[in-house]
């Protein structure tokens, strides 16, 4: 029992190295990258740990997700910052709003919900993709979903716009990227740990 908590832990902390990794290097790549599309990468391993650690630990990995978030929303400076960091001034004020981390945070805790109980209901590579299909829709979904609830004063955004905006290069390349590397990590991941 004592071996199954430690290599959860430390699967746990490859988990978050990752992320912090994959944070690092999308800013660097995206900075000098010519394409329109820029699709989010940290929600991955978010899943990917959901399914394998269960919805705890993917909350948790949610967690750590949304405060990487709000951080890297509060050190760079970008037109969207303030959605993502209550200490970025709303344009047009000089004050923040505490509605970002509603932003940055829920959204990315329920990542590493989903994802694990729809994986239950079907495992195979199958569950395994559809848990990266409802895991990235989660965070696409409610992400745009709380900017328009809490933002839509700022951003002009209609209803409309709104549901544009979730059916889009970056959300399709975020949902065929998460999908193929769920089916071809969890598998392995399970079979590692002796769970399949």
């Amino acid at each position: 029992m004592k071996n199954s908590k430690a290599s959860d832990v430390a699967i746990l902390a490859i988990f978050i190295a990752i992320m912090v990794v994959v944070q690092i290097l999308s800013q660097i790549v995206y900075s000098v990258w010519p394409l329109p599309i820029v699709p989010t990468l940290l929600h991955i391993p978010v899943i990917i740990g959901s399914i394998v650690l269960g919805s705890k630990k993917g909350a948790f990995l949610g967690l750590v997700m949304g405060i990487i978030s709000v951080v890297n929303a509060t050190v760079v400076t970008l037109p969207s910052s303030f959605m993502f960091s209550p200490l970025q001034p709303i344009p047009g004020t000089n004050h923040g709003s505490i509605w970002a981390l509603v932003i940055a945070i829920v959204p990315r805790i329920l990542i590493g919900v989903f994802p694990y109980y729809i994986y239950k209901m079907s495992k195979n590579q199958f569950g395994a993709g559809l848990a990266a299909f409802v895991g990235t829709a989660t965070n696409t979904v409610l992400v745009l979903g709380f900017i328009f609830l809490f933002f839509r004063a700022v951003t002009k955004q209609t209803f409309g716009a709104l549901l544009a905006s979730i059916i889009t290069g970056n959300s399709i390349a975020e949902v065929v990227i998460a999908v193929i590397l769920t089916m071809a990590i969890v598998p392995a991941l399970l079979k590692a740990r002796g769970n399949q």
